[in-house]
């Protein structure tokens, strides 16, 4: 079978088990990853290899760019000290425990190998974490906590794996040039993230066409994330800062047109790209397999559980006093952050699901050293990483929506009631242009009334969302009235189509009127 045929039948794969998973209710990178498993087993499957330059060089940047595109630099910031505890402290708390459960395990396994392990295990993963969470409908503030922690955490394993693996080579490890090598990771690929997004906005600004647009917004992880590795500065956190920077202003730089199409195009990357790591991962297993025969398959099958034991605690025990001992010496700023309760600790000490690039980087390490010894335990490690993406992924994204409801957390309405009271702002200030409009003849009466009575119906109908918000729930109109517009829609729709069928008007006047008609029920569909 030709490689050709072989991505084809992947993505086919992909499209038909996330149509299972939306028929099923379940998240469809468990799916995806229990997909990929079962087409292990099928004879004479060609192998297919999860290759760790191309999940490093082109899937790691296309996934984490349009993750941070579309993240609240606002509530990021709010966020930052539960973000960076999560993504710096819990990552190299985690590198240091399941480093000495694994070398307690299996003391041959040496201690810069072990905490190799720890660094690769150690981050849960933005694709898995971003994929599950969202579909959840969990409090605003948990969201942009989780997600702000994959957008990061991958930087500090990535960091402390090279570390490791520099300890094994060189035999050494100077906590000084260490924690020198860190800093220079963040803040070079911050630093040089943030130069990309400057110059990335000066090009935007001074472009005015989708296609091309589209295609610098593509490029711009990459510009980010390659000469960001080459100095040997983070790359992730390059993409990120690139990805946040752009966000906070792409509203002035790029036209509604080019916004439009901007944001279906990353919405099916990122859907593709996902369905292939996932799909990908669950392939792995006759790869790791392998190396094993049946009776050593039993004690690394105990290992494997243990570190996941430990992984899972770990998240606990460091999300419990992270969040609450931190707060005991309350800060002004702390005062008006009430304490989270109990029911969101345990959804964020809960929500740890690994990915694939936990999978890459066991894959990326050296099959030998420079003395021509093979790496130490290199195929215990790579069975250590799958098992833990399988069980934090399966076990933590089955369980969380049914942890979610049986803690009866309800998801918040804050986002709701920040869109409505913004698109009220607008209307007023939309309505008080068109008065002095109208005063100052600029416009017929005639054209300045009727649009003075459209701002006046969307006012009033965002007011009695106000008075009715679960009614609502921050849309800018009733659930009834909406429903009137759908099928007055509907009813558009038949006719053009009639009036095509009948060669009354050609199939691009048809196309004309049906993107109007598709962005209005897009409108509406989408609050």
């Amino acid at each position: 079978m030709h490689q050709a045929e072989i991505i084809v039948l992947l993505f086919t794969a992909v499209g038909v088990l996330a149509v299972l998973a939306h028929k099923i209710t379940l998240p469809y990178p468990i799916v995806l990853v229990l997909g990929g498993l079962a087409l292990s087993f099928v004879p004479r499957l060609p192998a297919v290899n999860l290759n760790p330059d191309v999940v490093f060089y082109f899937i790691l940047p296309a996934l984490i760019y349009p993750a941070a595109l579309f993240t609240s630099w606002r509530d990021f910031r709010r966020n930052l000290r539960p973000i960076l505890l999560l993504a710096i402290g819990l990552v190299l708390a985690t590198t240091l425990a399941v480093a000495w459960i694994a070398h307690s395990i299996v003391p041959a396994l040496p201690w810069a190998a072990a905490f190799a392990l720890g660094a690769i295990v150690s981050p849960p993963d933005a694709v898995a974490a971003t994929a599950i969470i969202r579909r959840l409908g969990v409090p605003h503030r948990i969201q942009v906590i989780l997600e702000g922690e994959s957008l990061v955490n991958d930087a500090t394993a990535l960091v402390a794996l090279q570390f490791a693996i520099a300890a094994l080579v060189t035999g050494t490890f100077s906590p000084a040039y260490a924690a020198g090598r860190f800093v220079w990771a963040a803040a070079g690929g911050i630093g040089i993230g943030l130069l990309v997004g400057v110059a990335m906005r000066w090009v935007q600004s001074h472009l005015d066409d989708p296609p091309i647009q589209i295609t610098f917004s593509l490029l711009t992880p990459f510009i980010a994330y390659l000469p960001a590795e080459q100095m040997h500065a983070s790359g992730v956190l390059a993409t990120v800062a690139a990805g946040i920077f752009l966000g906070w202003h792409s509203p002035l730089m790029i036209s509604a047109r080019t916004r439009l199409q901007a944001y279906a195009f990353w919405e099916m990357i990122v859907f593709l790209l996902n369905g292939f790591v996932f799909i990908v991962i669950g392939l792995q297993l006759p790869r790791i397999l392998h190396a094993w025969n049946r009776e050593s398959l039993t004690g690394v099958f105990m290992s494997a559980i243990v570190i996941c034991a430990t992984v899972i605690l770990v998240r606990f025990a460091w999300v419990i006093p992270a969040t609450y001992l931190s707060r005991l010496f309350k800060s002004e700023r702390q005062v008006r952050d009430p304490t989270p309760s109990w029911q969101h600790v345990a959804i964020v000490g809960w929500a740890g699901m690994r990915g694939v690039v936990s999978l890459a980087a066991a894959f990326a390490l050296p099959l030998a050293l420079p003395t021509g010894r093979p790496f130490p335990g290199r195929d215990y490690i790579l069975f250590l990483a799958f098992s833990v993406i399988l069980v934090t992924l399966v076990l933590q994204g089955l369980t969380l929506p049914v942890l979610i409801r049986k803690l009866g957390v309800p998801r918040d309405a804050e986002t709701d009631e920040e869109e409505r009271l913004a698109r009220l702002e607008a209307n007023k200030a939309a309505l008080k242009w068109i008065e002095e409009a109208g005063a100052n003849r600029k416009f017929s009466p005639d054209a300045a009334n009727r649009l003075h009575a459209e701002y006046d119906e969307r006012i009033e109908q965002l007011q009695l969302c106000a008075e009715n918000p679960d009614d609502c729930r921050g849309e800018i109109a009733t659930p009834q009235y909406q429903r009137l517009q759908h099928q007055a829609l509907r009813i558009e729709r038949k006719t053009i189509i009639r009036l095509r069928n009948e060669r009354v008007i050609n199939d691009d006047a048809l196309r004309r009127i049906q993107r109007d008609l598709d962005l209005a029920e897009a409108r509406l569909i989408g609050g």
